[in-house]
């Protein structure tokens, strides 16, 4: 065998130094074209690069809380010691993308006994609507778990189903039947009361029912937390955590028109968004810093945001309730108002922490309110403080001025008029388009452009 010349391993190492260069000054390059706006903060992360292959992304949730006495099922459907005992659920939920194979997570959260399901069908509903008892003939099929169409969700767990061949259109509705022959041995429900969607129950199974004539109708969802499909390159999606205003309060039943319906709308009509889903993880009530109607953010922000499958971005929209619910003094806004802004700071620096770009929504004005306005002007001044430091000091990747666009520009402290739903605190629809259309849609085009 011949030896290798001085010369050949000189050059050899040449070449190698050269493309470490490249490569070195390639991933920089990277790096630099993903900084957000805010990108000279050093601790910032670089927006997560797309994949190649395909993978499950979340298309739909609902944030799932302990269902209140005025949100449990109406008799016959609660008992004193038992809920949904052989009873039929039906309801709608409007998915973000669509996909060839699809599965469901169901929720047992706040649970304190094991959730028996003995059945669950998937269908299109009749005529593609939300809130509609009836699906499509021949569209239900069959849910299983591991194989067996049965399972049972272990207390505080989630389960996910099967992944199922099943067509659905991106910005279609989907009805899921569950049916529990022997109920949830307990009260403790989880649930998603502002569902802004009618559900049906009805005593026996009736999973593969193409209608429910006679059934109960209630305005909650119960035990479904997501669904996710099979998606291919570059899809992703965005969640939102926030309070009443996201959840929908003022919006139309059955009528998707919350402001992230709105988003996804404008989203799907721009093919470099058009894959981006967009989660709705929002409760009225909720708070960023104490519990309230469902634990508070940053409890539930692993479970709600950080697990959720192909989360690439996370808008923050949830404080109000935080400046509203503490005493209307100066010093009791002082410290709400230092709270809040170290709970943003943590919300950024967890989901930067799994690659998630954060960006920071001003809260909407209350002036006027009967609950949150007070005569002094001290939640007012917290509330301006708070968007003054997430438009100019805060870390978040970017800002959404909600505040600008809808507030009066006249009486800045007031929503204008025509965009809130009479209590100068929730919008109604026309208020929750003009927040959807303040969302530039540029800031989701990084992953799935």
């Amino acid at each position: 065998m011949k030896a290798v010349r001085a010369v050949d391993v000189v050059g050899a190492l040449k070449v190698v130094r050269a493309l470490l260069l490249g490569l070195a000054v390639t991933a920089s390059a990277v790096v630099a074209l993903a900084d957000g706006p805010r990108g000279a903060d050093s601790n910032r992360v670089a927006a997560p690069a797309g994949s190649s292959a395909r993978h499950w992304v979340n298309t739909w949730t609902a944030m799932p809380q302990l269902t209140e006495p005025g949100n449990m099922p109406p008799p016959p459907f609660t008992e004193e010691r038992a809920v949904l005992v052989d009873t039929t659920l039906r309801q709608t939920v409007r998915v973000s993308t669509g996909g060839e194979r699809v599965r469901l997570r169901f929720s047992n959260a706040f649970g304190d006994t094991a959730l028996p399901l003995t059945a669950v069908s998937m269908a299109l509903p009749l005529g593609g609507r939300a809130g509609v008892s009836a699906v499509e003939p021949g569209s239900q099929r069959r849910v299983t778990f591991a194989g067996r169409a049965s399972a049972t969700v272990p207390v505080g767990a989630q389960l996910v189903s099967d992944p199922l061949d099943f067509g659905l259109a991106p910005g279609s509705n989907l009805t899921v039947t569950v049916y529990l022959a022997d109920g949830q041995p307990s009260t403790a429900l989880t649930s998603h009361p502002g569902s802004r969607t009618t559900s049906y129950l009805q005593k026996a199974d009736h999973t593969l029912d193409a209608d429910l004539p006679g059934a109960t109708a209630v305005n909650h969802w119960y035990l479904l937390s997501d669904v996710e499909v099979l998606s291919g390159p570059g899809a992703a999606a965005v969640a939102v955590v926030g309070d009443s205003l996201t959840d929908g309060r003022g919006s139309t039943t059955n009528g998707n028109d919350r402001w992230t319906d709105r988003l996804l709308d404008r989203l799907r009509a721009h093919p470099a968004t058009g894959g981006v889903a967009v989660l709705n993880q929002a409760a009225g009530g909720n708070r960023v810093l104490n519990d309230g109607l469902g634990p508070n953010v940053l409890a539930r922000l692993d479970r709600d945001v950080l697990s959720r499958s192909g989360v690439s971005w996370l808008v923050v929209f949830e404080g109000v309730n935080d400046l509203g619910t503490a005493a209307a003094t100066a010093a009791a806004q002082r410290g709400v108002t230092t709270e809040l802004l170290a709970a943003y700071e943590q919300i950024v620096v967890r989901a930067h922490a799994q690659g998630i770009r954060v960006y920071g929504a001003t809260l909407t004005p209350f002036g006027g309110n009967a609950l949150y306005d007070d005569p002094g002007g001290h939640r007012e001044a917290a509330r301006q403080e708070v968007n003054s430091w997430i438009r100019t000091g805060g870390r978040f990747d970017a800002v959404v001025d909600f505040d600008r666009a809808v507030r009066d520009p006249g009486e800045p402290r007031r929503l204008r008029s025509a965009l809130h739903d009479g209590d100068w605190l929730h919008l109604n629809p026309e208020g929750y388009r003009t927040l959807a259309a303040a969302v530039p849609p540029l800031l989701f085009r990084a992953r799935a452009g």
